[in-house]
């Protein structure tokens, strides 16, 4: 049997066909690299099926395309689209909330088949935050490449004089790094496009391990990048017309630049370096090919901006009739503009701030096309090989304008790069080539697990949690519960005749929690999720659920949580040895600040601690092994004994409990929660209670009591 491989590309406009590149900036080189790559992979002999998941979109400003749930790539290649967050197509900024919805769904569905994939390769952040959570819970091996990384964006943001809090509000740029801190500490293997990738960003992150590091170029697919074509003469007659009404003289050598329009891609910079140049503007059209656009007033802020600097300097310089940025382009016309600006012995120029690869860079080397480039990340690994074109600093204007300068005046030289750039590709930039390097890689570097070893040895076993459960907190919301008489009638009833069970949530030892619970005078629980989500114990049994602890000690260090925490006794202070736990560090906040938690957070990262801080009730801080979390135990639960996640309904009513409502869980607020989860009143599966009665108007939305 063949490999079967799972790809997540979760944001952006993804189809088989038709790629609209440019049309925003979510939908860019990442977009066009991830279908090519599973094209490749679908092709090899040794792959028997590559599945691409996405998002599912129903929005009429798109193509109904995306709302496809299935559509076919090749015999052995598929785009899956699944549900979640709204149905309209939103920026990728706007789907944090809603990825744990989506690593459910994922579960579920892999649950159901009889071949798990082989691996699963996250792209970007939002992907690896998914691709993380189904890793831990199926014990699938994780791939993740970044694209681009959030503390580099954060940095270059920061050294433009950008507010943080307003990069925070447009990109949320904390969510982004927290993701990405995720997906290193859970993958097998991060696969860059360059060195300076893996040494100059990721080894920035609390997470990162250089083991873990393969370097694979992306490849080019050489059937359509090219330098010859026995329709160059048809090619040259249509760009010709799509052109004439930008450009007074069509026979100068252009400067092209292919990108999205958005900040980082620095797209004035190469406008202003024109302009301020005579030499430039007398030897060389510009050439601006950023994206789609039918009305720029209709485009994301970012783009109009861009395009806003870009018309004030065509017209600061009086650049009409020298410079063409069309507002259409097909993407099958790509190939033909680098072979028509190469056949006018033009250049390609990429300005970009920051360039984690620079995949038109090689598009244009196959057609023949040399280069002057940002010097900055994959631009100099490709010139390194190609040897086709300059490295320009373009945050140097006078050093910008020189590159372009030179490299457009030596025809001898030109004709050296055009011929290096086009055998360069093709020795070390093929999609085969990265195509075989990618899966030797995987095949040599991946631990193949079987699926979790506890849902097949006991799969005969009878369910103790029954076929529904009601998760209820002992610590909070059963202490202040005033309708438990009513409660008690009711789940006495409900868990003889209808196999509703009871569940508790409690960070006390289990000793402790029964002590407690009894004076509660319910019926007893099926399952105990007791300190803070690290133990699961089934009734009255007084041993632990084994395999959860196996699943959660993965790299713990209890001591070295402490040594690292030592010194901020001046804000924390740690609970007596009885609410202490094997897998749990507990401490209490001296005063409530909204500044700790992400501080604990930054001490253990960069002390390389698989740990988590979890803070509850705005003073108590648990910190759990990572993979350890009260929604965790729930997933472990549902997927040890087969039950559906719709099926399990949680009370959630403190600070802290919003890890809880997430995921494809039935949610209860009660009235007098706390006002940190109001921001989950968007969540579909939530209901908050305006009454006193709060669990059983809970129970009734939902028909949670019904017998199906």
């Amino acid at each position: 049997m063949g490999l079967r491989l799972l790809h997540l590309n979760l944001h952006g406009l993804i189809r088989s066909h038709d790629l609209e590149l440019g049309r925003d900036s979510d939908t860019g080189g990442q977009t066009l690299y991830v279908l090519e790559l599973v094209k490749v992979l679908a092709a090899r002999p040794e792959v028997e099926k590559v599945e691409l998941i996405t998002r599912l979109i129903i929005d009429r400003r798109v193509s109904s395309d995306y709302s496809k749930p299935v559509e076919k790539i090749s015999n052995c290649a598929e785009i899956i689209r699944l549900p979640f967050g709204p149905k309209r197509y939103v920026r990728k900024e706007l789907l944090w909330p809603y990825l744990d919805e989506l690593a459910d769904q994922i579960v579920q569905r892999l649950q159901k088949e009889n071949n798990l994939p082989d691996w699963i390769h996250a792209h970007y952040a939002d992907a690896g935050y998914v691709g993380a959570l189904v890793s831990r819970r199926l014990g699938l091996p994780l791939v993740f490449t970044g694209h681009s990384l959030g503390r580099e964006k954060l940095r270059r943001l920061l050294a433009a004089g950008i507010d943080h809090d307003q990069i925070e509000q447009t990109y949320s740029i904390s969510k982004r790094i927290d993701a990405e801190e995720l997906a290193l500490a859970h993958s097998s293997l991060l696969i860059t496009s360059t060195k300076q990738e893996s040494e100059e960003q990721y080894a920035r992150y609390g997470r990162f391990s250089s083991k873990n590091v393969e370097i694979i170029p992306p490849g080019v697919d050489l059937n359509r990048f090219h330098s010859k074509s026995s329709y160059l003469k048809e090619e040259e007659q249509e760009l010709n017309k799509f052109f004439k009404p930008f450009l007074r003289d069509l026979n100068l050598p252009p400067l092209l630049a292919i990108s999205r329009a958005v900040r980082r891609k620095n797209i004035p910079a190469l406008i202003e370096t024109y302009g301020r140049s005579s030499i430039l503007q007398q030897r060389h059209n510009l050439i601006l090919i950023l994206g789609c656009r039918e009305d720029s007033r209709q485009l994301d802020k970012q783009q109009r901006e861009v395009f806003q600097q870009v018309f004030e300097l065509v017209d600061k310089y009086d650049l009409y009739g020298k410079v063409a940025y069309p507002k259409q382009h097909k993407r099958g016309q790509i190939p033909s503009i680098y072979r028509w600006v190469a056949n006018k012995n033009g250049l390609f120029v990429n300005p970009a701030l920051t360039e984690p690869f620079g995949l038109t860079l090689l598009e244009a080397a196959a057609c023949g096309l040399p280069t002057v480039t940002t010097d900055d990340g994959g631009p100099r690994d490709i010139l390194s090989r190609c040897d086709n074109g300059l490295l320009v600093d373009v945050t140097d204007l006078e050093a910008f304008r020189d590159g372009l300068e030179t490299a457009g005046s030596n025809p001898s030289l030109w004709k050296t790069w055009s011929n290096n750039g086009v055998e360069g590709v093709s020795r070390h930039f093929s999609w085969d080539a990265h195509a075989c390097n990618y899966i030797a890689l995987m095949q040599k570097r991946l631990k193949f697990l079987a699926p979790r070893h506890w849902r097949l040895a006991n799969i005969k076993e009878i369910s103790p949690i029954g076929q529904k459960l009601i998760f209820l907190d002992l610590d909070n919301y059963l202490d202040q519960s005033k309708g438990l008489s009513i409660l008690r009638n009711k789940l006495k009833d409900y868990s003889m005749n209808h196999k509703i069970r009871l569940g508790i949530f409690t960070g006390r030892s289990i000793k402790a929690a029964r002590y407690r619970f009894a004076e509660t005078q319910l019926p007893i629980p099926a399952v105990w999720i007791c300190q803070a989500g690290t133990e699961i114990y089934y009734a009255d049994e007084n041993k632990s659920d084994i395999f959860w602890q196996d699943s959660i000690s993965v790299d713990w260090n209890r001591k070295g949580v402490e040594n690292v925490l030592f010194d901020l006794k001046d804000y924390l202070e740690l609970q007596s040895t009885e609410n202490q736990g094997p897998y749990k560090v507990s401490y209490l906040l001296k005063e409530t600040s909204d500044a700790i938690l992400p501080l604990v957070r930054k001490r253990l990262r960069q002390s390389g601690l698989s740990a988590s801080p979890h803070l509850k009730c705005h003073f108590y801080l648990d910190v759990v092994p990572l993979r350890a979390s009260r929604a965790e135990a729930i997933r472990f639960l549902t997927l040890r004994w087969g039950l559906s996640l719709e099926k399990v309904l949680v009370v959630a009513s403190q600070q802290g409990d919003d890890e809880l409502v997430s995921g494809l869980t039935t949610n209860v607020i009660p009235f007098d929660h706390d006002s940190s989860l109001d921001g989950l009143r968007f969540q579909q599966r939530v209901f908050f209670s305006d009454s006193k009665d709060d669990l059983l108007d809970g129970l009734k939305y939902f028909r949670f009591l019904k017998s199906h």
